[in-house]
Formats: structure tokens, sequence, C-alpha cells
């Protein structure tokens, strides 16, 4: 969550970093600071209540070995008292430990100074652009009109088993999406050093918690009948590999990839891209997160693991812009964050298709994953420190998919398959 002892000495500074995120929830540094106070003066209560039970029980018995009976009297409704004290300041410590918490756990993360200010994607700043947005020649179709005619979208078929918001795929098309997944993690281990993880896409309440998706995002994923919860993004199994535990400083930074199924309800949603596959309840995506020490460490590599996901867009030859996000339109986890977006031709606009963020030791408080200084003459014992944590998409497999039939698609219907990508294809170089 947030070191509460920073937020009682430097209450301004999480004040304004909320209000940055939204006008007004700087407030809630008020009912901080008061839920902490009452949780600070019930321990007080309950620990010099326990002290004076403590000698006084013993005074009791020396009372009544002396025979004095009104003493022993007094003290024995001393004693009593500092039990219904004792037993009243716990419960009301649990109270306030449990508010303090709840209000904690809902709170998003401090954006860093450099982010810009604004409410949603409008405010976000465009970096750089890479290639030029595809001129087609001709009217380009959509990605689900020509994954229809090919024969090989089915969205009919899935909605029958499943509902609206699912598609099935078949033949080339089908391969394509495995061979776009393999390229991807080819490039991730083999040249970038993220290890492949296998994890798995069911996971416990604590899981979400540690990662942020609890409490307050619950109704974005979708739960089992038996408490279990699908995940929405494979960051969560891949980041909670390190929660209770303490690294040692040479491993750091750790990176790890997985190319998964990934499940969203995607609440609040109604009415935005119901057609096609941008989306989906249930979607691949190439994962990739990077446990680190701190926020310099934390910084350098949001950069490098931009670039990462960067590599797979240039190898593929698809236009794409980066954008720094708005304070008003990151994750709540995120302390910075860059999307990638990608050109799509049929849209004459560019989309999501990436987005790599850096989380501090937001999610490490969390999941109480730290790790350990290495020691030095002056501190030859150094204490554990909360690791910082990244994520990205490198990349969203569906949408890339939906890029490459937009942006290599001939006048005839057919797909031009990507040159890296042929040799997973078989050696295919048409789609058709």
């Amino acid at each position: 969550m947030f070191d509460i002892r920073a937020i009682r000495e430097n209450p301004d500074v999480f004040r304004n970093a909320w209000n940055r995120r939204k006008p007004g929830l700087g407030e809630k540094v008020d009912e901080i600071l008061a839920h902490d106070s009452a949780l600070r003066k019930a321990v007080t209560d309950k620990q010099e209540a326990e002290s004076a039970r403590n000698a006084n029980s013993k005074l009791v018995g020396q009372a009544k070995a002396k025979g004095d009976e009104a003493e022993f009297e007094r003290l024995r409704t001393v004693v009593s008292q500092a039990k219904d004290t004792i037993e009243a300041a716990g419960e009301q410590e649990a109270a306030a430990r449990e508010a303090l918490d709840d209000l904690l756990l809902g709170l998003p993360n401090l954006p860093l100074a450099d982010v810009p200010e604004g409410e949603d994607e409008e405010a976000n700043v465009e970096q750089k652009k890479v290639g030029t947005p595809t001129a087609l020649s001709f009217a380009p179709k959509d990605h689900a009109d020509l994954g229809e005619a090919l024969g090989m979208m089915d969205f009919e078929t899935a909605a029958k088993m499943s509902g609206s918001r699912f598609v099935l795929l078949r033949g080339q098309l089908s391969r394509l999406e495995r061979a776009i997944a393999s390229y991807m993690l080819d490039v991730q281990t083999g040249e970038h050093g993220y290890e492949e993880t296998s994890p798995p896409v069911l996971v416990r309440d604590e899981a979400l918690v540690g990662t942020g998706q609890l409490p307050k995002f619950g109704e974005d994923s979708f739960k089992t009948t038996d408490g279990m919860w699908l995940i929405a993004t494979s960051e969560i199994s891949l980041t909670n590999t390190v929660r209770e535990s303490i690294l040692d400083a040479d491993v750091l930074p750790r990176r790890m990839t997985a190319h998964t199924p990934c499940f969203r309800s995607e609440a609040g949603s109604a009415g935005r891209d119901t057609k096609g596959m941008i989306r989906l309840h249930q979607f691949n995506k190439v994962e990739l997160v990077s446990i680190v020490r701190d926020e310099v460490q934390g910084l350098e590599e949001l950069e490098r693991m931009t670039r990462c996901a960067e590599t797979i867009l240039q190898r593929l030859e698809l236009p794409y812009r980066r954008m720094l996000l708005c304070t008003g339109d990151m994750g709540a986890g995120a302390r910075k964050t860059y999307d990638l977006e990608v050109w799509l031709p049929s849209q004459d606009t560019y989309r999501e298709i990436s987005s790599c963020s850096y989380c501090g030791d937001f999610q490490g408080r969390r999941m109480n994953a730290r790790w350990r200084p290495a020691p030095t003459e002056e501190n030859p014992k150094p204490k554990p420190e909360f690791v910082h944590t990244l994520n990205g998409s490198g990349l969203a497999v569906g949408r890339t998919l939906v890029a490459i039939l937009e942006n290599y698609q001939r006048e005839d219907g057919t797909i031009d398959v990507p040159a890296v990508l042929q040799p997973y294809m078989g050696g295919l170089e048409v789609i058709g």
C-alpha cells in the first residue's frame, strides 16, 4: 500500500499527488490521518492497560497474603477494569486498522513529477512516431471484414457458445496468431533476456490484491464459482512470483515473460469496439514483467522495457507512435506509463497495442516482496527494502494480428505475411 509514516510526515506530498490523479482525491489524506490517529490511540490505550493489569495482578496476590481485604478488592477492581479497557481498545484497534487498510488499498499510486496532468487520453503527450501511416491505393477493409471474407475469423460461431466479444480463428489465421506469439517470445527471451514462464491463469484474491486489481477493480475480472479469479493479464501471475519473499540484490533486475490467455469482463466499455477483435473477453498476450531494486533502476528499466516492446513493431514494419500517459489515463498501480499505439488503416488512427508501466514499490508493499541490499562496512546488516515492479505488453497478440491484417492487406482481400513471421508460417508468404 503506502508508507503511513511518510503520509504522517509529508501529508501535502500525498495530497498534491492524489489531486493530480483526480481533483479532490487528496482529501483522502485527512481520512487516512484520522484513522491512523485512532489506531495509534487504541494501541497506546491497550498497551497502557496491559501494563496496569500486569503490574496490579502481582500486587493482588501480595495483598491477599497480607490479609489486606480492602486493598485486595481495590486491586481486583483495577485489574478487572484494565481487562475491560484492553478488550475495548482491541476492538477499536481492529476497527481502525481495517478502516485504514481498506482506504489505503483502494487508492491509486502517486504519479511521478514528469507525468503530464490531465483527466483523460486527450492530455496524453506524443513522444515520437515511427514509420509512415500505411497509405493503400484502395479503400482499406476492417480486420473483421477481411477475416470473415477469408473464412478464417468467425464471430457468429463463437457467439453461439460463449456470447458476444469472443472469436474463433481458423486455418492460416489461427496459425498466424501462434506465429506472432512464438516470434515475440523468441525475441524477448533470446535477445532481451526475459525468462520464459508458464504461470497459472487462475489465482486467489491475494494475488489480485498484490498487483492492485482488488479490492477496487474486481468487476473488471471474471471470478469462478469456487472463488478463484481468471487473470486479466499475466502481470498478475508473474509479479506475484516474488510475493512474501526477500531477494538478494544480485538477482535484480529479474525479467520474466509469458504468453497466456487473458480474460476481462470489459465492465464499463458497453458500446466501445463491439465489432472485431479490439476488445474481447478472452485474448492472448505476451507480457513482460521486471522486478528491480529502486526508482533509479526502475526508470532505466521502463525505457528498456518499452524499447523491447517497440522492437516487435519495428521488425513487423508496423507504423506506431509512443505516448506518455497523463495522470488521469494511467492505470491505478502506475507511477509512469508509456503506451504504444499501432496504425489501423480502416480507422485512420492509432490504437493501443502495448502499455509499459513503472509502479514503484506500490505492488511490492502490497505483496510484502522485498530485497536485501549487500552488506557494507558502514551497514553490515542492511534491512530489506520493498522491491519496485514494472509490467508491459510485448505485445497484445490479438491486436498485433489485427494490425497485420489491416496494414498488410491486398485489394483482393488476401494478406501478405510479414517477412519475420514467414519462417513461423512454414514459409507461407500470402494468406488467402
